[in-house]
């Protein structure tokens, strides 16, 4: 027998022992019992025909039948405290999340190399899915065990926080990323990668500039932002130029590297073209620099987040997530200190995907990109 046919007999035998011997819960809550029936129905169904979820539609109904069982365990969760919740339900959710894992396992398996939008879709949502996972076992675990709010808020605490300081936190969003963010990132990389160029082609300055963009880079952020706010004031423009000496290395390491990236034996064919430095570099070297250039923005995107905040706790005026985040701990607000960590850990996630996606654009070529 298969290992995920192990996983459904293990679930179908211990809901039946919870069942007979503690399912107070399943009586807490409306249509919490019938919730939590569905997921069997559904491993049943797998067991009797096996190839339902070869199809889309099988699979859909499946993971509809087994989310059921999520909706009931945080439907009972939360009509109950911590006095009258059963060992029952914490069995329950144990082999759910086993058979949900089977469930993520069959989505996974889609084979999308023949269709794009296909492969697309799978790419999307299996990590929906997860993500979702992660929720509800956070939400069951916090809300379950009575977790202090001090310690751990409950997802829905942090939704809840969320949506009632929206136009706060967006005004955050505005401060530190569409202004510190971006315009130290842009500056940066941009000043990384014309760095690299001239150091490129003035050969000497790789042992006299390299050493000391080294330093720069090793300086820590605690101790550059205090300066920083001195010379450029409070505002986002001190915070900007903390993300410009952090991401001005990366580029120009990686930069070079990917220019002296080139096979010797392009470079003969250019030079059998008489081709000048100029038509070298924008014809050969740029382009298979790529690669290197598009990791070394990837990895600036989340330097340039974190510096920015972390600059924003030495002084700033009354906006910016690094100040929401330093306020909000003080007065014990961690509810609303994790949703500016989810609206900062969002902001960075779309910023390496857009990067990501326009690397896949103009490096379709390369080797990485065709495998992956």
């Amino acid at each position: 027998m298969k290992i995920s046919g192990i996983i459904y007999w293990i679930f179908i035998i211990c809901y039946a022992i919870q069942f007979q011997f503690s399912s107070d819960w399943m009586l807490l809550g409306e249509n919490t019992a019938l919730l939590a029936l569905l997921p069997l129905i559904g491993v049943v169904i797998i067991l009797i025909r096996k190839g339902i979820t070869e199809s889309v539609t099988g699979k859909c109904v499946i993971s509809l039948l087994i989310a059921s069982g999520c909706l009931s365990t945080l439907n009972s969760v939360h009509m109950s405290d911590s006095g009258t919740t059963s060992w029952g339900i914490w069995l329950y959710v144990a082999v759910l999340t086993l058979v949900i894992w089977e469930a993520m396992g069959f989505w996974s398996k889609i084979d999308g190399s023949r269709d794009k939008k296909t492969a697309i879709a799978v790419n999307l949502l299996v990590p929906v899915l997860f993500g979702a996972v992660l929720l509800y076992l956070w939400e069951m675990l916090t809300v379950g065990f009575q977790v202090p709010q001090v310690l751990l808020p409950a997802p829905s605490m942090i939704g809840t926080a969320f949506v009632n300081a929206m136009e706060m936190l967006w005004a955050d969003f505005q401060q530190t990323f569409l202004k510190a963010v971006l315009a130290g990132f842009m500056i940066g990389c941009c000043s990384g990668f014309g760095v690299a160029i001239l150091v490129d082609k003035v050969p000497f300055l790789q042992r006299g500039l390299l050493p000391l963009g080294n330093l720069a880079s090793a300086l820590p952020i605690v101790g550059v932002a205090p300066i920083m706010v001195m010379w450029f004031g409070f505002d986002w423009q001190s915070k900007a130029a903390v993300v410009v000496m952090m991401t001005f290395f990366p580029m120009l390491v990686n930069t070079l590297a990917g220019l002296k990236s080139t096979e010797r034996i392009e470079l003969d064919l250019m030079h059998s073209y008489a081709a000048n430095y100029w038509q070298l570099l924008f014809m050969v070297r740029l382009p298979n620099a790529l690669p290197f250039i598009f990791n070394a923005l990837k990895i600036n995107s989340t330097l340039a987040l974190i510096g920015a905040i972390v600059a924003e706790f030495f002084g700033t005026p009354i906006v910016g997530m690094g100040f929401r985040i330093s306020t909000e701990i003080g007065r014990m607000n961690v509810d609303v200190v994790w949703a500016s960590i989810a609206v900062a850990a969002l902001s960075g996630s779309l910023f390496y995907a857009l990067l990501a996606f326009i690397e896949r654009q103009f490096t379709g070529w390369h080797p990485s990109i065709r495998v992956s």
